[in-house]
């Protein structure tokens, strides 16, 4: 009997790859697809991975290793496609050696990403293959089916899931691992060198493999009609095939599809023949409906299911059928936990010194510092995508410079970000002459998405140690003057002022690192050599306490204010600040035997 496991989507993914005879994986971070790559790491005997600076390169990389012969993936979040959206659409045209996935995780709802955009779009847009699994089961199977897609008809194929896919358990049966011989690399100037002449030719077997693959789809066995009466019948894909099961129930037919892109026009309208009434379920854009609509199919889409945000049976109940359930609700109001920056967070000091300065403006970036912008602090002015917080204040520098304006302009962005696509951003400012400020939050660690290396943290995700990227160094290659490099300790307020202070006197580009590990990570014995990590927690003395209110603004989730202000020692990670505000001196070290107020 074969062994059945309770699975996260992400998990069966990395595991259908292993046993599809994967050889080599890519990633850049980004919720809700940085398992993946996590749990392929834990079959690094028999399969190569690695985080990469950014989606593009990640993609890049994984091309190479199919052009070499092996079956390779790359894994990002929605947004993620947008970065490696160049390589993308040319690789639609070359086609691959060996089978080559592409994992979209996309996030209904926006639960951890700043936009829900619907990379569905992506795959109709670049002409490959798609196919959406609608739980753990299914994700496992569709990634090896990809792969055979793939090398099939010489084209990437997408995987696309959804948060709800992606970290939901189901059960899913466990396979062995099947190795796939290596397809030997032959040149082929004519097939990978997209020139114009030869993408020419290339464009025209896009259109002759378009047809094929949407013969294919019409037939494939993942692509499934379930008939129960012919009164309704639904179209659905993905986890919306769940939310429609339960919201329609078992007297409605479904046409269940794996298989999105290119959509099997011909069973829809078989399908369409055999109920009186069709509804297309899809999650946010009318992807299907579309496509449906225009082969001149009568359906019932988006007029009555939502078009933003996350489904659920519940949604579909309400707005299909006009039914509103019978819920309890929990009273919200008793316990209010406003999104914050962690109790000892190194950050916390940049954003408490910045959200005291006046007539300077602060672009932020993607990250968990982002979180920055909330009060207490509001210390962050915008935030747009990963690396586009120092070119926004370049760009906004030098508008205020050539509108008379004296404002000022700082820049935060985080380490891993830097890397991913912040390093360009900074050589933009320093190539044409800025006068922005630039602060690298350099906490050993991609902190946003759980704690993954970098190419700063001497680690590769196969923890290998590696070469480390040397911040200060790779910043004066840039051309920032030496002089306009400061390397602060974020928890030292008055550092982190004074640094301030003289970068914004600067009319010319400057960077301030401010260096201390996440207080959360795993520390490295390097982190454990080169800062003062030892456990400690402060204690406000009631008797000096005027109840003022300043340590509260520094937004430490540590700080309690009611009645009287206190420290909750259980989450105190004694990392000085709210000392350093205090004016009263009512703030200092706990001792064992104190009342822990």
């Amino acid at each position: 009997m074969n062994e059945k496991r309770l699975l996260t989507g992400n998990e069966a993914v990395a595991l259908g790859a292993w046993e599809a005879g994967l050889l080599f994986a890519s990633a850049y971070p980004g919720t809700p697809s940085t398992e993946i790559l996590e749990n392929l790491a834990n079959y690094k005997e028999d399969l190569y991975c690695e985080w990469a600076p950014n989606e593009k390169v990640a993609f890049e990389a994984a091309i190479g290793a199919s052009l070499a012969g092996v079956r390779s993936l790359v894994a990002m979040k929605h947004v993620g496609v947008n970065v490696a959206a160049d390589p993308l659409f040319t690789f639609s045209y070359t086609g691959v050696n060996g089978g080559f996935v592409l994992i979209s995780a996309d996030d209904p709802g926006m639960h951890s990403s700043q936009n829900e955009q619907d990379n569905r779009n992506y795959a109709a847009a670049a002409r490959i293959p798609m196919l959406e699994p609608s739980d753990s089961a299914e994700a496992k199977e569709f990634v090896k089916l990809a792969f055979t897609i793939s090398e099939k008809f010489d084209c990437p194929v997408m995987l696309r899931l959804t948060t709800r896919v992606c970290h939901s358990k189901s059960i899913v049966t466990l396979g062995a691992r099947v190795p796939v011989p290596v397809i030997p690399y032959k040149r082929n100037i004519a097939k990978y060198v997209a020139t114009p002449a030869n993408a020419k030719l290339m464009r025209e077997r896009m259109e002759e493999r378009e047809k094929s693959l949407a013969v294919y789809s019409n037939g494939v066995s993942v692509n499934v009609a379930e008939y129960s009466g012919r009164k309704v019948g639904v179209v659905c894909a993905g986890v919306a095939y769940q939310y429609a099961r339960d919201a329609f129930g078992n007297d409605a037919s479904y046409l269940k599809l794996g298989m999105t892109y290119p959509m099997p026009i011909e069973l829809v309208r078989t399908f369409a023949s055999n109920v009186d009434t069709l509804y297309v379920v899809e999650e946010l854009d009318p992807y299907m409906e579309r496509m449906i609509k225009a082969a001149g199919i009568d359906c019932v889409g988006k007029e009555r299911v939502p078009a933003t945000g996350e489904l659920d049976a519940d949604i579909l109940r309400k707005s299909v059928f006009g039914l509103v359930p019978n819920t309890l609700r929990a009273d919200t109001a008793a316990a209010p936990r406003p999104p914050s920056l962690c109790a000892g967070c190194p950050h916390t000091g940049i954003f408490y010194v910045l959200s005291k300065k006046k007539n300077v403006m602060v672009t932020g970036d993607i990250g968990c510092y982002t979180l920055a912008s909330a009060p207490p602090l509001s210390a962050i002015d915008s935030c747009f995508c990963m690396g586009g917080g120092i070119s926004a204040g370049h760009g906004a520098a030098a508008a205020f410079s050539r509108a008379g304006s004296p404002q000022k302009v700082v820049a935060v962005i985080g380490d891993s970000t830097f890397f991913h696509s912040g390093v360009t951003s900074l050589m933009d400012a320093v190539y044409n002459k800025g006068s922005s400020v630039s602060v690298i939050l350099d906490n050993r660690t991609t902190g946003m998405t759980g704690h993954q290396e970098n190419p700063g943290t001497g680690f590769t995700l196969m923890g290998e140690e590696t070469a480390e990227v040397d911040i200060p160094a790779l910043c004066k290659a840039l051309g920032v003057k030496g002089q306009n490099i400061y390397i602060v300790d974020p928890l030292i307020l008055a550092e982190v002022d004074a640094a301030l202070e003289d970068a914004l006197a600067k009319d010319e580009p400057t960077v301030i690192i401010a260096r201390r590990p996440c207080v959360l990570k795993k520390f490295s014995a390097a982190d454990k050599s080169e800062f003062d990590l030892s456990p400690r927690s402060l204690v406000i003395d009631g008797s000096m306490c005027v109840k003022c209110g300043v340590c509260v603004k520094t937004g430490c989730p540590a700080i309690r204010s009611a009645e009287t202000v206190s420290i909750d020692k259980a989450v105190c990670t004694g990392c000085g600040i709210c000392g350093q505000v205090c004016m009263f001196g009512a703030i200092g070290p706990y001792a064992e035997g104190g009342d822990g107020a």
